[in-house]
């Protein structure tokens, strides 16, 4: 780190006009504050790295929300209609990227501009979790304060295909479809099947817990 001191002149000599004195951590002149104060601000961006990093641990969705304009005590009510599977946190979008970068969740890059405030949600339940923001948007008429994009299972989900997102079925909703097909003829069966990936991933879930069930009952 380098700091320029502002010009200065000098009667002593001529050729000490106007001149620019640079100091660096090394030089004996070097104001020890600034070197503190450097140090400080690289701990805290790494320890910000970190907890995105923690965060991303059993992470199902990771979010990017437009919070240009929301105070402190909007942030404050927002984060008392969360539920405890959803975290929201204010980052700069340097620091987030670093962390995800090489990572599934990069597909995010298109949001890393603006000023962000990022959703992670560690449930499988997206809508629930999804809900309370829209809640909270509505009721306070946040209209610019949308969703920038979303990353669910490595895809990114732009602001104009959330609403696939916030219509995925309910783990029940799931359950009562496998039961109803597993009950009906053959051809329904196949068209479950034929369904989006993850419809079809958490209707195998939700039979697997099913078998689970009745075993541990008998």
């Amino acid at each position: 780190m380098e700091v320029a001191l502002l010009s200065f002149s000098s009667s002593l000599s001529p050729l000490c006009h106007n001149r620019t004195l640079t100091l660096t951590p090394k030089s004996p002149n070097y104001p020890r504050h600034l070197t503190i104060r450097s140090a400080v601000s690289r701990s805290k961006k790494e320890e910000t790295v970190e907890t995105v990093k923690s965060h991303l641990e059993n992470c199902h969705l990771l979010a990017a929300i437009n919070y240009k304009g929301l105070t402190v005590k909007q942030f404050q009510d927002l984060r008392r209609t969360l539920p405890d599977t959803t975290k929201l946190v204010v980052a700069k979008n340097t620091l987030v990227f670093k962390a995800i970068e090489g990572t599934k969740w990069e597909a995010l890059k298109p949001c890393m501009k603006g000023m962000n405030a990022w959703l992670f949600v560690q449930t499988d339940e997206i809508p629930s979790a999804i809900k309370p923001y829209r809640s909270f948007q509505k009721e306070r008429k946040l209209e610019d304060n949308d969703f920038a994009g979303a990353v669910f299972e490595g895809k990114f989900y732009a602001p104009d295909n959330f609403k696939a997102l916030e219509t995925m079925p309910t783990r029940a909703e799931v359950y009562a479809k496998m039961l109803g097909a597993l009950q009906s003829p053959a051809i329904n069966l196949v068209s479950t099947l034929q369904a989006p990936a993850i419809e079809v991933i958490m209707v195998l879930k939700a039979y697997v817990k099913k078998l689970e069930d009745e075993s541990n009952a008998a």
